[in-house]
């Protein structure tokens, strides 16, 4: 539980501006780690110096917060939320499931920067970002997903 309420005590500038987090997220993700860009056809085609002004981006990584808000808030009890974002994103997209870490290692260090998460939290995060990792890779199992 103080995993989870050490990183909740920073989530408040995510949240009144998921838009803006969102947006410095997934340009990063995409920055950082090029080849997650082309999971989004949406995507592909955006110039890396225009994701920081393309509002579609902004939109999913707003949804992305909004997500892993509600999961943080359920300290542990995810599983309602969890299961549908796996058939969602391991079905629908064929989101590879190491790319949970990915995003959640970047939205550490967005975080960390624009939001006081400090390393404590950054570490925090790591750990229920974690247990969330191993939830969803068990439902990506259980849906016959190759993981």
């Amino acid at each position: 539980m103080a995993d989870f309420d050490k990183v909740l005590e920073c989530w408040g500038p995510v949240e009144a501006d998921y838009d803006t987090f969102g947006n410095l997220v997934l340009t990063r993700l995409f920055t950082e780690h090029p080849d997650t860009q082309k999971l989004f056809p949406k995507f592909v085609s955006i110039p890396k110096d225009d994701l920081a002004g393309d509002a579609r981006v902004s939109a999913l990584g707003a949804s992305v917060l909004k997500n892993m808000g509600k999961m943080l808030r359920t300290k542990g009890e995810h599983a309602a939320i969890l299961k549908p974002l796996a058939e969602t994103h391991g079905i629908k997209f064929q989101v590879p499931i190491g790319n949970f870490k990915l995003i959640a290692e970047v939205v550490g260090k967005v975080m960390g920067e624009k939001a006081g998460l400090d390393a404590g939290g950054q570490q925090a995060l790591r750990k229920v970002m974690a247990v969330v990792y191993a939830d969803m890779e068990a439902e990506y199992k259980k849906l016959g997903i190759n993981v």
